[in-house]
């Protein structure tokens, strides 16, 4: 099992023991074990095809999978009230099209019962957190940058006041300076909330930027885990030194 300095003496928020995803016989995860700390910010390294986004997917139990998965100290059984503590982030967004931005993100507290006064609260608090104002959130999708919509997909994320979030190569269809501007405020939210974070890119640089534990996974397996600097200099195989060094090029 990896340990990292700090995290040692955290209880566990997943632990997986021989989860496995395959479709027709073929592997899209192999058997895979690995613990994920509270607190801990674990960002998913590889190439296309590589199975990092499956097995973010396993974390929200969104791929069947075989083996165990533990959330919390408990095993999961039944996903709807292990996914009230989760928030999720996909590429683009994902937002509804036919919903303005505000609606997008209280949507979920709208079906939970929660009352407005509780809704406009929390709406308030996450528009501060990631700097859109009132305008903004009344407009729909189509009429948002894609910068916006990251933000807004973001606030539909922590709406319900998740444990953990899981993001799925967030920056992917931003240009270059709004990449950058919005990882840096995502690296602040992190930081400033103290949740638990998995993230899938296919950038070392994002893996380095965000800090953290990173893993770096070929073929459905995990390669190789731990600091980025560790797997410049210790490099477990030679796909592992290609990887790098074929990022550190472009």
């Amino acid at each position: 099992m990896y340990s990292r300095p700090g995290f040692a003496t955290l209880p566990a928020m997943y632990e997986l023991d021989a989860v496995r995803v395959s479709y027709g016989g073929v592997d899209a995860l192999a058997p895979t074990t690995l613990s994920i700390a509270q607190g801990e910010t674990v960002v998913l390294l590889g190439p296309s095809g590589s199975g990092k986004s499956t097995l973010l997917r396993c974390l929200i139990g969104l791929s069947p999978y075989d083996g165990t998965l533990r959330f919390d100290g408990a095993e999961v059984k039944d996903w709807r009230p292990v996914r009230r503590r989760l928030g999720y982030v996909i590429q683009e967004g994902g937002l509804f099209p036919h919903l303005t931005a505000r609606g997008n993100v209280t949507l979920a507290a709208r079906e939970f019962g929660w009352d407005k006064a509780r809704i406009d609260a929390r709406v308030r608090e996450l528009a501060e957190l990631v700097a859109l104002d009132a305008a903004q959130l009344d407009r729909f999708p189509a009429g948002l940058s894609g910068g916006q919509r990251q933000r807004v997909a973001m606030m539909r994320a922590l709406m319900l006041g998740p444990d953990v979030l899981l993001l799925d190569e967030p920056l992917s269809a931003l240009d270059p300076v709004t990449r950058l501007r919005l990882a840096g405020e995502l690296r602040d939210i992190f930081a400033r909330l103290g949740m638990t974070v998995v993230m899938v890119t296919h950038s070392l640089r994002e893996a380095r930027f965000f800090g953290g534990r990173a893993i770096l996974m070929r073929d459905g397996r995990i390669v190789q885990q731990g600091d980025i600097a560790d797997l410049q200099t210790q490099p477990a195989d030679d796909f592992v030194a290609e990887f790098l060094a074929a990022e550190e090029a472009l």
